[in-house]
């Protein structure tokens, strides 16, 4: 048997079936999405931006790098969208195959979409196509994957991404083989950029979205790869997970399609923090608590939730995102947990980081067994006048099972976007776009 090709059949299969209308929906909700995080990815990092591009002196072209404001080359605006796409951490993904899906793949189809005469609707096809081959690989590996170091975001983007763009742009049955069997090749994602105050987070997305173009480069120039890149001792499983073989999860799994089971973050710090964050903020409004009031906050989550975000030593800005502590505390202190809870200047106040350091963090057996299917976290806060108080989060909300209503999704897509500098008029009509018949990928990115 060669597992290589028995999953891209099932991923053929996927893509051979008309979309519901429910899907169509999300995905386009997924494309508003990615949209504004990258516009507001671009802001926040545009200092670095500045500076990347006076050394770089990036060739000018046609294709959108979403969030400069500038037209580049088409490696150089793939790159740069997958860059600012997972800058703020704030893009979609997966609990139970621990993975970001919407960047990699929307970063790499919308400039090929602004070179090919393909419709939004097509477009939205292979990104629901991409996000089931992203998500169907990483839960099939997973949690084992990240026991070894693996960020899934690089390692299974990439073949997703890859397999989206070869659907949109009509690859053959064979040219698309040869693409992904190129990805498997470069895959990669290191997750220490989790750690000590490391900034390249977001360069695992970027140089995904570009690997996957350079795969699809290979394959169109001709270029073979192996017959079956996934099996073998020295094939992407063994790679991996350690070992030959791996028992590939079902395509649509459990009766629903990869793109229907991302969340949609309403707190702009990574997805293990959420449950803990949306916990202690019920028990401040609940009890009116302020920071002086608390004495000591014990979180208890589940294991993957633990190694490298029960850190309260705060660098800066990407520490603080990954850090349940100091969400925690910002929910405590502020009653949220957005953007500007997460900025550089917030990251190294005083009274924030004091109310920081009275938060530990330990993993529950009972909650670690019961992830993926439920991602919970139980925060006890212990006051200054000797009050006990508990909460427990299953589902904190932008889960599938507690998604965010169409008022907020809406509030949260204009946040992004006035933090992004689009002004409201340009935002509404780019809204408006998405959802109109017949538009196109550059109809879009003109907006921007």
């Amino acid at each position: 048997m060669n597992p290589s090709k028995t999953f891209l059949q099932h991923i053929d299969h996927v893509h051979a079936a008309p979309l519901p209308d429910a899907v169509l929906a999300r995905a386009r909700q997924s494309l508003l999405d990615y949209l504004a995080v990258t516009c507001a990815g671009g802001a926040f990092q545009r200092e670095k931006l500045e500076r990347y591009m006076a050394f770089a002196l990036p060739e000018e072209g046609r294709f959108a790098a979403i969030g400069t404001g500038k037209r580049l080359a088409l490696k150089e605006a793939v790159f740069l969208n997958g860059l600012n796409g997972h800058a703020l951490d704030f893009d979609d993904g997966t609990n139970s195959g621990i993975i970001h899906l919407g960047s990699p793949i929307f970063s790499l189809l919308l400039p090929l979409a602004q070179r090919c005469p393909v419709t939004l609707e097509q477009l939205l096809h292979a990104a629901v196509t991409g996000y089931e081959a992203s998500y169907t690989m990483a839960v099939s590996i997973q949690p084992g994957h990240k026991a070894l170091g693996y960020h899934a975001t690089g390692t299974c983007g990439a073949l997703g991404a890859t397999l989206a763009a070869a659907y949109m742009l009509g690859f053959s049955e064979e040219e698309r083989f040869q693409a992904f069997a190129a990805a498997c090749v470069s895959a990669g994602g290191m997750l220490k950029v989790l750690d000590d105050g490391s900034e390249l987070k977001p360069y695992n997305v970027a140089k995904t979205a570009l690997l996957a173009l350079t795969a699809l480069q290979l394959a169109k120039a001709g270029f073979k790869g192996h017959p079956d890149p996934l099996g073998g001792h020295r094939g992407y499983f063994k790679m991996m997970t350690g070992q030959e073989t791996v028992e590939i999860k079902p395509v649509l799994l459990n009766g629903t399609y990869a793109i229907q089971k991302t969340y949609t973050k309403p707190y702009a710090s990574c997805r293990y923090t959420h449950p803990a964050i949306e916990a202690a903020i019920r028990l401040r409004n609940d009890h009116h608590l302020t920071a002086g009031d608390i004495r000591t906050v014990f979180i208890a989550t589940y294991s993957l939730a633990v190694s490298g975000h029960d850190h309260t030593d705060i660098p800066g800005s990407y520490s603080a995102k990954m850090s349940i502590p100091y969400s925690v505390a910002a929910g405590l202190m502020f009653g949220r947990a957005g953007l500007q809870e997460f900025t550089e200047e917030l990251a190294q106040d005083s009274a924030l980081l004091a109310l920081t350091k009275k938060v530990r963090v330990t993993a529950d057996e009972a909650l670690s067994a019961a992830f993926p299917a439920v991602q919970a976290a139980v925060v006890t806060i212990e006051t200054n006048d000797g009050r006990t108080l508990t909460q427990r989060v299953d589902f904190p909300k932008g889960e599938p099972e507690n998604p965010l209503s169409d008022e907020e999704f809406r509030m949260r897509y204009d946040g992004l976007m006035a933090y992004g500098g689009v002004n409201g008029d340009a935002a509404d009509q780019v809204f408006e776009a998405v959802y109109r018949p017949h538009a196109t990928a550059d109809d879009i990115l003109r907006l921007l």
